[in-house]
């Protein structure tokens, strides 16, 4: 197995774990942190989360740059993106941190991509990751991660930059959902 699909196995093995972190009730401390206050329990669900969302960054850049892109990979990282972030995004939305909304709006887009890219593959067609949908993966990691540590160096601006950065991910999720839809319309309406 090559590095690329260790690092996305390592990430698919850090979700549960950054679940239960999250879930774990236990009261911890708080201390400050950047102008806000944190849990130690809150800043270990972080560094889980940080380090699984940086695992996604360099799965595909080695993979791309060594040329190690597999079918496994093609199929197991996007699978292990959408378990990771969906599952903070369920969390924090649990927890009020989140509208739910937001949860239905990003989970709905996902569903439809998925269906539109089986749609596409089962036609020997790929539809490749557009910029959109980059900027939608980084700025719901940014926001999650934001929000995990309770908004830091932003909250003594009083600049609710976490939550701006979620809308931002769902101004994405809209537009790169609709993105892929217009890129497989022959393919949706081939037979009606």
């Amino acid at each position: 197995m090559n590095l690329p699909n260790k690092l996305t196995l390592v990430r698919l093995c850090l979700t549960p774990v950054f679940i239960a972190v999250f879930l774990i009730p236990v009261n911890t401390p708080s201390f400050a942190f950047l102008g806000t206050t944190v849990t130690v329990k809150e800043m270990i669900a972080f560094i889980i989360f940080a380090a699984a969302s940086i695992t996604d960054f360099f799965d595909g850049y080695i993979a791309r740059r060594d040329h190690l892109i597999t079918t496994f990979g093609k199929f197991v990282d996007p699978i292990a993106d959408k378990i990771l972030v969906n599952s903070a995004l369920i969390l924090l939305t649990l927890t009020g941190k989140i509208p739910g909304i937001i949860l239905l709006i990003m989970i709905i887009r996902d569903t439809i991509v998925d269906a539109v890219r089986f749609l596409a593959a089962s036609n020997h067609v790929v539809i490749a990751a557009s910029y959109l949908g980059k900027g939608k993966t980084a700025s719901q990691m940014i926001g999650i991660c934001l929000l995990l540590l309770n908004n830091p160096i932003f909250a003594m601006l009083h600049i609710p930059m976490a939550t701006i950065m979620i809308y931002v991910a769902t101004a994405f999720s809209i537009v790169s959902g609709c993105d892929y839809l217009y890129k497989a319309k022959d393919m949706i309406f081939e037979s009606i």
